[in-house]
């Protein structure tokens, strides 16, 4: 095959998964993707591949989409068995058909996993992560204006790795990397942001039990540290995460376990 990087325009051969609906049996699909420059984005790709289909009086591959920059996190496919393609630390929208070859064919299909069910082709629902975010992805805040930047000092140590975990932008990749369908790697990183920084102290416990009971109530699969999560995810959020939430959880259940019983103030017998 030649490097679609040396050509002008290149072709390739798309096997598709195309299911109707949740409830509709799904199968792949081949198209062909033709003169294709090597500067497009997969996704831009996609449009033209769509832009033919509509023209021949079928119907076009649903696919999700929103900012095509990597910050959104809608992009979600998974591409030649990989979330989100080829590349290392970018989203499907930032994925570049240079990244193939002449005559390749290229297999797409959606993110699986069961707390991902596919709403239509290559869209799946990811309302799960949201349960899990509001379940205990907040701070209490007190009401009014900003504090000043420089109110309330963090360490750098502290600031650069809440960052780090901050990057995570919620696409799912880890979920579908991994064999257990495991959504550790994103709760971590959501415990870990603001768990690190002295605005969320106050519901630490509470957060870390609110959202990795959330997340094993809506199906996601347990973690056995083989680190796909952090191999596939498009912000290379480390797994080093899932080990800080772990001491989290197992601290947080303790102090739950040990918490004194509120006092009787009824004033009914003791």
């Amino acid at each position: 095959m030649v490097a679609a990087s040396t050509l002008k325009t290149f072709s390739v051969t798309l096997r598709v998964w195309r299911q109707a609906g949740p409830a509709a049996a799904g199968a792949f699909v081949n198209y062909p993707a033709k003169d294709i420059s090597p500067d497009m984005s997969f996704l831009e790709m996609l449009d033209v591949v769509n832009d033919e289909l509509a023209a021949q009086g079928i119907e076009p591959i649903a696919f999700a989409h929103d900012c095509r920059e990597g910050i959104c996190g809608t992009c979600s496919c998974t591409i030649n068995g990989k979330p989100h393609g080829p590349g290392k630390g970018v989203a499907t929208c930032q994925t570049y058909m240079r990244s193939f070859s002449d005559g390749d064919t290229i297999v797409v299909e959606p993110f699986r996993a069961r707390a991902f069910p596919v709403v239509k082709d290559l869209v799946t629902d990811r309302a799960a992560f949201d349960k899990i975010q509001q379940s205990g992805g907040f701070i209490t805040a007190r009401a009014g204006s900003a504090p000043d930047a420089n109110a309330l000092p963090i360490p750098k140590g502290d600031a650069d790795l809440a960052m780090d975990a901050a990057q995570c932008i919620g696409c799912g990749a880890c979920v579908a990397a991994c064999k257990n369908a495991s959504a550790m790697l994103f709760v971590s990183a959501k415990v870990g942001h603001l768990g690190l920084l002295p605005q969320g102290q106050a519901e630490r416990d509470r957060r870390v039990l609110a959202m990795v009971n959330t997340m094993d109530t809506l199906g996601f699969g347990s973690c056995t540290n083989q680190y796909e999560c952090s191999a596939a995810c498009p912000k290379l959020i480390s797994h080093d995460f899932i080990a800080r939430m772990n001491r989290d959880y197992l601290t947080a259940s303790l102090r739950s376990a040990f918490k004194p019983a509120p006092a009787n103030t009824g004033g009914g017998a003791a």
